[in-house]
């Protein structure tokens, strides 16, 4: 498969202290990845990093077929070159409803005039019914987005983003603060939305990212500790003493 994303010899510090340290990380597309690691493991600023928030102090980061640096580019342009980020805090438009909420999400010309005239087509409500379908809410279109429980607000942001069809999407947390239904319907969606791009999947809970089934990554103090299946990772050692064991 197809390399989307590689990370290279990354490094970063704030105030002297290092909170990447020569990172290393490669994602291809369609693959579903987990990434974890113990409280200032670096995972925030690891996102931080792709999306243009933070520059790092040395390392490539590149994107796409061609291998396009994202260091250059403002964090607006990664956006739209197909880099996706859902933060953990759920960020809806409460007073609107939920159809609204992905109809204005739609991957559209977003110049202020185009804004202005806007008209949604046969084809945007059907791709808006099609993406409530998606993350579970298409008995909720007509609700306002604020009336909804923390767990499907979390989906509605899900949809939002796919909503501009990313390539690549980077999911903080998605499990915290959900039951033990939502948490499960989460772990479908975000499997789902990795047949068609790349999901990084930043999580504490270890059950959850057992449910995903995929490939884990383990961050240390800014660097990669081990890579492998969840059974792989959580019998090494290393991983036991820094994360596990606490």
């Amino acid at each position: 498969m197809n390399t989307l994303l590689e990370v290279s010899g990354v490094s970063v510090s704030f105030d002297g202290f290092k909170a990447i340290n020569n990172l290393s990380f490669q994602i291809a597309e369609h693959e579903l990845r987990a990434v974890i690691g113990p409280n200032g493991a670096g995972k925030t600023t690891f996102m931080d990093i792709i999306t243009g928030k933070t520059r790092p102090d040395e390392g490539r980061v590149s994107y796409g077929d061609k291998s396009v640096s994202l260091l250059s580019l403002s964090e607006s342009r990664i956006a739209q070159l197909g880099v996706g980020r859902k933060f953990q805090r759920p960020t809806v438009f409460e007073d609107q409803s939920v159809g609204d909420n992905l109809m204005m999400s739609l991957k559209k010309e977003r110049g202020p005039f185009a804004v202005l005239v806007f008209r949604p087509s046969d084809k945007d409500r059907a791709r808006v019914a099609e993406l409530a379908e998606e993350i579970g809410l298409s008995g909720a279109l007509d609700r306002k987005a604020g009336e909804l429980s923390h767990g499907q607000k979390q989906w509605l942001e899900i949809g939002m983003l796919l909503a501009q069809e990313p390539r690549l999407l980077l999911v903080d947390e998605p499990a915290a603060g959900m039951t033990p239904a939502e948490r499960e319907h989460t772990t479908d969606l975000l499997k789902a939305a990795a047949k068609t791009r790349a999901v990084v999947v930043v999580e504490h809970d270890m059950e959850f990212v057992r449910r995903l089934d995929c490939k884990v990554t383990v961050l240390h103090e800014g660097s990669v500790l081990a890579e492998g299946s969840i059974d792989h990772v959580t019998r090494n050692e290393e991983v036991i003493e820094v994360y596990l064991g606490r």
